[in-house]
C-alpha cells in the first residue's frame, strides 16, 4: 500500500524558476533550499486565439542537491523536477494559520542553454534520503 501512496503523490514538472533558490540549514545542519516554479499550459480558444495559464509551485530541495541548486540556478532558468507532494500547516508571525502544498524534489535536472551556466546533462541530483526530516523542523527553516 505504501508504494501506491508514493506513486499517487509523485509529481513531474518542467518550468521556470520564479526566484533565486534560498538556502537554509535545519537545526541538525541539513541544507534545504526552496524556490517557486512556474509551469505554463497553452491552448487555442474557441475563437482561435492562443491562451496561456501559468501555475506556480513551491519546491523544496534537500542536502547536497539544495546546495547545487543554489549554486547553479537563477531566476527564469528552466528545470525538470521530480518529487512528491507534501502539505503542511503553520502559523505566520501574525498568528494566522496557513496551509501550503509543496513539491519535495528528489531529482532536479537543469535544462536550457550553456548561457544559463550549465547543460542538462551536467547536473542531476537525487535526495531521497532527506525526505524523512520532520515537518516541524522544515517549518522553522522556511520561516527564517
Amino acid at each position: 500500500r505504501r508504494q501506491n501512496d508514493a506513486n499517487r503523490f509523485a509529481q513531474t514538472l518542467i518550468g521556470n524558476l520564479g526566484q533565486l533558490p534560498k538556502l537554509h540549514s535545519t537545526q541538525s545542519g541539513l541544507k534545504v533550499a526552496n524556490f517557486s516554479l512556474a509551469t505554463n499550459e497553452n491552448w487555442v480558444g474557441k475563437t482561435g486565439d492562443k491562451q496561456t495559464r501559468t501555475e506556480w509551485h513551491r519546491v523544496v530541495v534537500w542536502g547536497k542537491l539544495a546546495e547545487t541548486c543554489c549554486q547553479y540556478l537563477s531566476k527564469g532558468r528552466q528545470v525538470h523536477i521530480e518529487g512528491t507532494l507534501r502539505t503542511r500547516t503553520f502559523q505566520t508571525a501574525e498568528g494566522t494559520e496557513r496551509t501550503v502544498t509543496e513539491v519535495h524534489a528528489s531529482k532536479v535536472t537543469f535544462l536550457g542553454n550553456v548561457a544559463q551556466k550549465t547543460t542538462s546533462s551536467e547536473l542531476v541530483g537525487v535526495a531521497d534520503e532527506f525526505t524523512s526530516v520532520a515537518d516541524d523542523e522544515l517549518e522553522q527553516v522556511l520561516q527564517s
